[in-house]
């Protein structure tokens, strides 16, 4: 069960369909984020879905647990493939998110917790966030409570997803943005690796957004992480 998640995280739902317009073999596992769905809710959750795109709903729940159960149970109804939480909401609001996405049949979707994200170096988490422990402690630690709270895995960098495996498991899902080519751009990401090295370390999923998403050709730029992850042609 590994995939190339492209991040759509276009303004608007036309220009996200006009985008997988282009693939025309191809339904890619898509990543919906606050950006579009913001704009346009829930509707495009459903369309994508309807073109036969798999969705991971990146909305990074994190609230009391009440209020994290009950946005769960809505979120439930548009039948998300991966979702997420904040680990940070204490393992509570984790096992609380857990019950409201699980529906009557007893199915339900792989939801992760977010550890730290990639743009957020160990000297921040340290001196804003007042976490003192390493950056590959703290992970590490999310994702033991996110284990307890019985969820399938966690988002993490690609740097963290190695120890998370050997402590935990292989088969906790581990899901990395901070994906990049060699020597391509970094935009606001810190924490990056290349897809190669990811797939070495062993991580599930691989999300990427601009560098497939702004690539000249969008179609050549997914074929080549694809290539470089999964070994596909």
């Amino acid at each position: 069960m590994k995939d190339v998640i492209i991040a759509c995280d276009f303004k608007d739902a036309k220009t996200t369909l006009n985008f997988l317009d282009q693939f025309k073999n191809k339904k890619p596992f898509v990543k919906v984020g606050m950006e579009i769905f913001y704009t346009e809710g829930p509707s495009i959750v459903r369309e994508l879905k309807a073109r036969g795109h798999q969705i991971f709903l990146d909305l990074k729940l994190h609230d009391i647990p009440n209020t994290v159960k009950s946005a769960m149970q809505s979120l439930s109804t548009l039948d998300p493939d991966i979702i997420d939480v904040h680990a940070a909401g204490t393992i509570e609001m984790m096992k609380a998110a857990l019950e409201g996405i699980t529906r009557q049949d007893g199915k339900r979707p792989i939801i992760v917790a977010v550890t730290q994200l990639t743009s957020t170096s160990e000297q921040v988490m340290n001196q804003e966030l007042l976490i003192h422990a390493s950056m590959e402690e703290t992970v590490l630690h999310y994702a033991k409570n996110a284990k307890q709270a019985g969820l399938s895995g966690i988002v993490c960098s690609p740097l963290e997803a190695e120890i998370v495996k050997k402590f935990i498991g292989n088969s906790f899902i581990t899901i990395t943005p901070g994906i990049r080519l060699a020597n391509a751009a970094k935009d606001d990401q810190v924490r990056i690796t290349t897809p190669a090295q990811a797939k070495q370390i062993g991580t599930d999923f691989i999300v990427v957004g601009r560098p497939i998403t702004r690539a000249e050709d969008p179609i050549a730029a997914y074929h080549t992480f694809c290539d470089a992850f999964l070994g596909e042609e």
